[in-house]
């Protein structure tokens, strides 16, 4: 019996998500508000600009909404909700479909939290342009960079946002 509480004691300080997912969400809770920043598209397509975000609490508080924005126009919207004790993302993405991933690794101490693809809808198929991967890094309280890693057939890009913010909600 102490060898099986002993691995189970193992089994979850090496857990790559564990207790750490409600953690993370509360980081992502603490997002809300108004933020300004920038991005840069790199290796598939390139492309830079400027971009904001809007963060906003949902479903008595079971779920984030981060809305980037260019130029005044909505771009992309991303649900993040827990799952049981995953934490789980919906991207809307600008190339209209819907990848579904979940969180691979839950690393606070450096404030990074790493997802990977799980499915789409509205995917044509497996080639088609699709976020296949994200990270999200809490760099402090009003700094936070989002890395999309975006596929296209066998191309790939590292799609990144670095947001300031600008007023939390009130």
């Amino acid at each position: 019996m102490l060898f099986v509480h002993l691995l189970f004691l193992l089994a979850a300080a090496v857990s790559p998500v564990g207790n750490n997912a409600d953690a993370a969400f509360a980081k992502l809770v603490a997002l809300e508000g108004q933020w300004s920043g920038s991005y840069e598209w790199s290796g598939a397509r390139a492309d830079r600009g400027s971009m904001s975000a809007t963060y906003s609490i949902t479903g008595n508080g079971s779920a984030v909404v981060e809305n980037l924005t260019v130029d005044g126009k909505p771009l992309m919207t991303t649900v993040y909700h827990l799952d049981g004790d995953a934490l789980r993302m919906t991207h809307y993405c600008a190339a209209r479909n819907q990848p579904r991933l979940r969180a691979r690794t839950i690393d606070l101490s450096r404030g990074v939290v790493q997802f990977d693809f799980v499915d789409a809808t509205n995917l044509r198929s497996a080639d088609a342009p699709h976020v296949h991967g994200f990270e999200i890094h809490f760099v402090n309280d009003d700094h936070v960079q989002l890395v999309f890693l975006f596929h296209t057939g066998e191309q790939r890009s590292r799609e990144t946002v670095d947001l300031k913010r600008v007023q939390r909600s009130l």
